[in-house]
């Protein structure tokens, strides 16, 4: 069938997969009347409705902001709600479940990993002062300038696109993915948090930054356009910066004189004479 900017019907192929009853998962295509402003979220709405009541997925909020539509859209994860068919460019709707992630049943994954390597990497304000960040007697103090070093970063809705578009954490289990570094990045640039510390215990290691080989397929299907492949980079940079700083106070180096009694050892020739004579010499 050709494509068009407007076809009159849309063939959706899913991805299907009952692990009650499959033994691996298979295609499954369907057939659909286009209607105007349908996005993918919508077909798969109407599939159900019409042709596959056991279809299973997420979604929420319908307006791309919750991150649970996230799936494997003509071959890019993308949010099923902000997806607009005329904007693939065809009417075959291919609908996978997020790559990365093992599959709870058809387009579900789970996405676990993702939530325990956020969680490990404690997305939180930290603080001395626990007394006034649990119980505050004002607020706390942030510049518009100082809100802005995160603030693009703050907009993560957690959808796992990024995770399921990083080849690294395709191959590497020990790698966090993105999304956790990125927003323990957000919380590491925060003025109002001091866990820097805290957090280097998992982001000096292997689940931490130095494993990313900067892609950039993470930032490239964001939804949100929150660019985690950069906060990544400026990660890499601060925990570098804080490991000269830590070694120049807690480890300066001393100087070391010549040894009193020296000799020369037998057997080593003297150094050959100079190609280039120094002016005045």
């Amino acid at each position: 069938m050709a494509a068009t900017n407007t076809p009159s019907e849309v063939v959706f192929r899913v991805r299907r997969f009952d692990p009650v009853a499959d033994a691996s998962p298979h295609w499954d295509e369907y057939r659909l009347p286009y209607t105007t402003g349908m996005t993918v979220l919508d077909g798969l709405k109407r599939l159900k409705e019409t042709a596959a009541p056991t279809l299973a997925w997420r979604s929420s909020c319908r307006m791309g902001v919750c991150g649970s539509c996230g799936m494997f859209i003509n071959g890019r994860p993308r949010l099923a709600c902000n997806t607009q068919i005329t904007e693939l460019g065809t009417n075959l709707v291919t609908v996978a479940p997020l790559p990365n992630f093992n599959i709870i049943r058809d387009l579900v994954p789970d996405l676990f990993p993702m939530f325990d390597a956020h969680q490990a990497l404690k997305p939180y304000l930290i603080r001395d002062d626990t007394a006034e960040q649990y119980e505050p007697t004002d607020e706390f103090w942030q510049s518009m300038h100082q809100l802005e070093e995160y603030l693009q970063f703050s907009y993560c809705i957690k959808c796992g696109c990024c995770m399921a578009a990083c080849p690294t954490y395709a191959t590497d289990p020990t790698y966090s993915g993105p999304m956790p570094l990125g927003q323990a990045h957000r919380y590491n640039t925060d003025t109002r948090d001091g866990g820097f510390q805290a957090r280097k215990e998992v982001l000096a290691g292997e689940q931490g930054p130095w494993r990313c080989h900067y892609a950039g397929e993470c930032s490239r299907v964001c939804p949100k356009g929150v660019d985690p492949a950069k906060a990544i980079q400026l990660m890499k940079r601060e925990l570098v910066l804080d490991y000269l700083r830590l070694r120049k106070e807690s480890c300066p180096a001393k100087v070391a004189g010549k040894p009193a009694a020296s000799t020369r050892r037998e057997g080593i020739p003297d150094a050959p004479p100079p190609t280039v004579q120094r002016a005045g010499v």
